[in-house]
Order: C-alpha cells, then structure tokens, then sequence
C-alpha cells in the first residue's frame, strides 16, 4: 500500500494530508496553532485522534520526538544520533524494535521491524512543501505515519 503524506502549505497548524494511491484522503494530521514543541495529531477521516507526535523541549545534540496513543500514553520516542552522517533514526520504547535506516534528506529509507523491512519512506522534491511517499504492507499504517511525521519534525527544528 502506498500513502502520500504533504505537509499543506496554508495551515495555520502545519498539518498534512495523507492521501492513497488514487488521491482519496485516507487519514488527516492536524497541528496545534502555536506549538513549541511542534504538536500534531494523526486522525481518521471522523477527526478521531489516533497518535500524538511532539518534539522534545529542548534539543541539545540528540534530537528526539515523542509518539502518544490516544490516550496519551507515551508508546514511543524517536531520536537521532549525536553525530548522525548516515540519517538513521532510532525508535525506543515501543514494543518492537524499530529502525530507519539509509538517508532521509537522500531521498530514500525503509523502516525496519526487527531486523526486517517493513515499509520505505522516498521524500518527495518539493520546494514548497514537504511531501513523503510512505509505501508498506504493516497493518498499523497510522504508527507508520506517525513515524514519518516524528522524523520530518525532528530534521526541521
């Protein structure tokens, strides 16, 4: 299954569309108006909250976002390395291990599940916007996206 997640150029919280392949909308990311910590939530098409993703406060050497359930539990953070050349991400917390590796600003990464890929995110060149190609066969799309929202808040502080 292919999504295409783009970040809208007028929203006055930064939220995004995410869309199938046929450009039928599939879920909604909504942001908070004034956020600090860059707040947005993924929500099905009846505004139903399904995770929250926020930045850390403060951001020192390590870059981190955190992923919340609906019920605000925290479920998952994602960070960066200190010096981080090759653009991984690393994801803590959540009842898998999950990675993404290769280079996100190159174009291409895929995240992994236990050491296996499940999906890959292909960053779309837009000068406008930022717009993502996520494309797996995981049943938790949502949590997919959540993770591509946490990576796009983390690499633009």
């Amino acid at each position: 299954m292919k999504l295409y997640i783009k970040n809208k150029i007028f929203s006055l919280g930064e939220g995004s569309s995410v869309v199938d392949e046929n450009k039928n909308p599939v879920y909604k990311v909504k942001g908070k108006i004034f956020s600090i910590t860059r707040k947005k939530y993924i929500c099905d098409l009846q505004d139903n909250k399904i995770y929250m993703v926020r930045n850390k406060w403060f951001n020192w050497f390590v870059h981190k976002a955190f992923i919340y359930d609906a019920d605000k539990n925290k479920i998952a953070t994602v960070k960066d390395k200190f010096i981080n050349v090759n653009k991984e991400y690393f994801v803590m917390g959540y009842k898998d291990e999950i990675k993404i590796d290769g280079n996100f600003f190159s174009l291409t990464c895929n995240i992994l599940k236990n050491g296996n890929v499940i999906g890959t995110i292909r960053r779309q060149i837009n000068l406008i916007a930022d717009a993502f190609e996520l494309e797996a066969n995981e049943e938790d799309m949502p949590f997919l996206i959540a993770l591509v929202i946490a990576i796009d808040n983390i690499t633009d502080r």
